[in-house]
């Protein structure tokens, strides 16, 4: 009978391994939910600013950013669904493979 060596890291060492595609994958879901977002939002008006107020080369350059940050907000606190029926799909062809 042969006993395996103890480690240091413990039984989660030998499940990490399977984690981490998961979270890979849960992460590249919710990117292309954000990517998805982020044009929606973008042709939604949200970063619009009155025509009195803001304007300038400043604003133009940098509301694509604010744009990109709601839509990763919102795809990180569930979004609209998305990023979940990609994670399945995703878990579907790892499971395959």
């Amino acid at each position: 009978m042969e006993i395996a060596p103890l480690s240091a890291a413990g039984p989660e060492a030998a499940r990490a391994p399977a984690a981490e595609p998961e979270r890979q994958a849960r992460a590249a879901a919710e990117a292309f939910e954000a990517a998805f977002l982020a044009e929606m939002l973008k042709y939604s008006g949200i970063n619009a600013m009155p025509s009195g107020f803001g304007g300038g080369a400043g604003e133009e350059a940098f509301a694509s950013f604010l744009t990109e940050e709601y839509a990763r907000l919102l795809a990180e606190r569930g979004g609209i669904g998305i990023a979940e029926q990609v994670f399945g799909l995703l878990q579907q062809r790892m499971e395959t493979e």
